[in-house]
């Protein structure tokens, strides 16, 4: 189980404190997929950092009973000087994962061929999301992270993603956040709604979609 309660976050502005999140509470159980609705600037990526562990709440409390992926795509934890392989490395040794089986996993999967050998500094934007990405598949997770449905890539690479995320690990937990319905109607179990702060939770996908089109 992943449980926020009280969960409030507060940045330092020019123009003074402002609060992103107000008091947020929300329970993922195991093998569930929750939506997260909330227009740009709603506080979505903030709240999928919490969860993650990548910052901390200004107050309240994020339990993690489950392994929890780092969001995906997400390439800001990537030591620019180390190749994709010596990351990949340094990764499996933080997260106990098999380094001998995550190694063709992950040169398969990115197909960044010579330069998964390369440091990551010369990698374009592209190819540290598909390195970031790849990792993700081969460390285990109960519970993956995904700011935005995962558009790495082309078109092509994009369905190859869907496929490894979507199909064959069906069996995961998820939190999805998108300001996109129909990514959270397609792949969502029950949704909530990120607005002025304070987050709205329903049981039905549809009435969640209904309180987001309310509030735009």
């Amino acid at each position: 189980m992943i449980k926020l309660e009280k969960v409030t976050k507060r940045y330092s502005t020019r123009q003074g404190e402002r609060v992103v999140l107000d008091n947020v509470n929300l329970i993922v159980n195991k093998g569930e997929k929750i939506g997260i609705l909330g227009r740009n600037g709603a506080g979505k990526s903030t709240l999928i950092r919490l969860v993650s562990g990548a910052e901390l709440p200004s107050s309240g409390h994020v339990y993690r009973g489950m392994k929890i992926s780092w969001p995906l795509a997400f390439t800001g934890g990537f030591q620019g000087s180390l190749t994709g392989l010596d990351n990949l490395r340094f990764i499996c040794r933080v997260y106990g994962a098999n380094i001998k089986t995550a190694i063709p996993i992950v040169e398969e999967f990115s197909e960044l061929g010579a330069y998964f050998r390369e440091p990551v500094k010369k990698y374009s934007s592209g190819m540290r999301a598909r390195l970031a990405f790849a990792i993700s598949l081969a460390v285990e997770f109960d519970c993956f992270l995904i700011d935005e449905v995962v558009a790495v890539g082309d078109s092509r690479f994009h369905e190859k993603c869907n496929v490894e995320l979507f199909e064959k690990r069906k069996d995961r937990a998820m939190i999805i956040v998108s300001h996109h319905p129909e990514h959270i109607i397609n792949r969502c179990d029950r949704a909530a709604v990120l607005h002025q702060g304070k987050l709205h939770c329903f049981d039905d996908v549809g009435n969640a979609y209904n309180f987001y089109q309310e509030s735009l």
